[in-house]
């Protein structure tokens, strides 16, 4: 029974780092939109998009590509951009995905569309993810 213990404590442990580092960005961050608390706000960016294509303009253009939540705003991005990653972006482009009709075993259904930020950077600034 032990094993199953200890196992927990360490995925406890994982988590509430997590939940700190959330938490410290989010205080860092100031002038929020109306409405809107920290940790929702540092979310509003779900991860860094890497395919060929964002690879390519992050090499030769400076533009870093991001996957955010479909209610984000051109000068939220450029704020949270700003917060977590310490490089001020020069504008920021927002491209949204087309709904799409699917159906599994008989069953018709939408998949929704996504939503993606072009974050456009000065020559020399880097953004490096892990």
């Amino acid at each position: 029974m032990a094993i199953f213990g200890s196992k927990k404590n360490k995925d406890s442990v994982k988590d509430s780092a997590n939940e700190t580092k959330v938490k410290d960005v989010a205080k860092s961050v100031t002038a929020l939109p109306a409405g809107v608390s920290g940790d929702a706000f540092i979310l509003m960016i779900k991860n860094p998009r890497i395919t060929e294509k964002a690879t390519l303009l992050s090499e030769k253009n400076q533009v870093y590509t991001f996957d955010v939540d479909s209610r984000a705003t051109k000068n939220e991005i450029k704020k949270v951009v700003q917060k977590l990653y310490g490089v001020v972006p020069i504008k920021v482009n927002i491209v949204r995905g087309a709904e799409k009709n699917v159906s599994y075993r008989g069953k018709s259904g939408r998949k929704s569309a996504g939503k993606k930020a072009y974050v456009y950077l000065k020559k020399g600034d880097k953004i490096e993810f892990v």
